[in-house]
């Protein structure tokens, strides 16, 4: 028996296998050659047989293990590069943090050093001490009833987070769960984007439906109107009769019959925009068109105790405009900026226009309302958007098609009176007959 004998080649065996698990396979070759070149030189044998032997065993042995160390190799290496891939959390049976991917440190806006032996509910509070426990007793882990777990960064930001649980055996202790993270940002961000085009789906075909609901009331209001404005001034044919006891009474039928032909020429006008596409442009004056306004002005600063200054330069004031269409947006900002300041003390509610030399004739319609809200800026335009109890959200977004048909851009701000600010600039005559 000569085992005793073949002891001399355990330690080169695992000169052999450590080579296999650092290094590849000519590395390996080499260290077996190496090795039985080494045990040949130092060991003295009894006969050229059993060194042969002896050396064909030993490399055979060797190759099996060299080979089986490279695959395990190989398997721990695309493990290792899996995990350090993805966001992967282990636990103890504290909650503490033992162990942190790159991926996951970056997900929860801490540096892999800084989140170990630290609880994991300092950046997902809602992973407490009671879902730790469940899981520790076998439980799934439940999501929170949003369906996705809030973690907070130390940056502040609250990042959603999906979180898949896997309970381990005890013989990895002192690691008892393993914890893997997947953000929810992209996935809520396309959500959102989702739930948005559905809406602005959802509005197109309202406002489809309403342009073919607007042609024919176009068509269809005109007769009633017309009757209405011949009643009206039949009626003031009786009063004149009456004398001067008439008198008040006739100019209030008058003011009537001529709201009454304005809303006949928004209608023909409404009929021509959806004929042609566009507005019919004449020479006007601004101040002559906001003056034209005064009387209804005053209608709604007795019903709403509302003060409207008007304040237009006549200087310059000579416009290509579509004289109701214009009228029709200034009345409509009017409206709204009167709605913006009822109930809020004194309203006030400021109309001015002025030339601005080279930049053109500028209209403002100011309040000293509450204002509007950082955040609504970009979407008080956009059709059936409103902030009215009853409003249909079409008024600014009209308004803004009046004024973009006259090659102009109608602006909002904040006004020095304290509430919105809405503006454009219109060229003047010149200007645009140069042009």
């Amino acid at each position: 028996m000569q085992d005793i004998e073949h002891v001399h080649y355990m330690p080169l065996l695992g000169a052999v296998m450590a080579t296999a698990l650092l290094g590849n396979r000519p590395a390996t070759f080499l260290a077996i050659v190496l090795s039985v070149a080494a045990d040949l030189i130092m060991t003295t044998r009894l006969s050229l047989t059993e060194a042969t032997a002896n050396t064909i065993l030993f490399v055979l042995i060797a190759s099996v293990m060299a080979e089986v160390c490279h695959r395990l190799a190989s398997r721990t290496a695309l493990l290792h590069s899996i995990l350090t891939s993805v966001p992967v959390v282990t636990l103890d049976g504290e909650g503490r943090i033992l162990r942190i991917t790159a991926p996951a440190a970056d997900l929860l806006g801490v540096a892999p050093a800084n989140a170990l032996n630290r609880d994991f509910s300092i950046f997902a509070p809602d992973f407490g001490e009671r879902t730790l426990s469940a899981l520790l007793q076998g439980d799934a882990l439940t999501a929170p009833a949003a369906g996705y777990w809030m973690a907070r960064r130390p940056d502040g930001e609250i990042v959603p987070l999906i979180i898949h649980a896997s309970l381990l055996a005890h013989s990895v202790d002192p690691e008892r769960v393993v914890l893997s993270l997947a953000d929810q940002r992209q996935a809520l961000a396309v959500n959102d984007r989702m739930r948005e085009l559905m809406g602005q789906l959802s509005r197109s075909w309202r406002l489809n439906s309403m342009g073919e609901m607007a042609a024919t009331l176009a068509h269809e209001l005109n007769q009633p109107l017309t009757a209405a404005t011949v009643y009206l001034h039949a009626g003031q044919t009786d009063i004149a009769r009456a004398g001067p006891i008439g008198d008040s009474a006739s100019r209030a039928l008058d003011l009537a019959k001529t709201q009454l032909l304005r809303a006949g020429d928004i209608i023909r006008r409404m009929r021509e925009l959806i004929a042609t596409g566009g507005p019919q442009l004449t020479e006007e004056r601004v101040s002559s068109m906001i003056e034209d306004l005064r009387p209804l002005f005053d209608l709604i600063r007795q019903d709403t105790g509302v003060a409207i200054r008007i304040d237009v330069h006549e200087t310059r004031d000579g416009v290509l405009a579509d004289r109701i269409q214009f009228q029709q947006a200034i009345a409509n900002l009017v409206r709204n900026a009167v709605d913006a300041v009822c109930g809020h003390g004194e309203g006030l509610v400021s109309v001015t226009g002025r030339c601005l030399a080279n930049q053109g004739y500028e209209i403002r319609v100011e309040d000293n309302g509450p204002g509007i809200a950082e955040d609504q800026m970009d979407r008080i335009f956009q059709p059936m958007m409103t902030t009215k109890a009853g409003g249909m959200g079409l008024g600014l977004s009209v308004t803004r098609s009046i004024v973009e048909s006259h090659d102009a851009v109608l602006t909002v701000g904040r006004s020095p009176l304290g509430g919105a600010a809405f503006s454009f600039c219109l060229s003047p005559v010149s200007e645009l007959e140069a042009a």
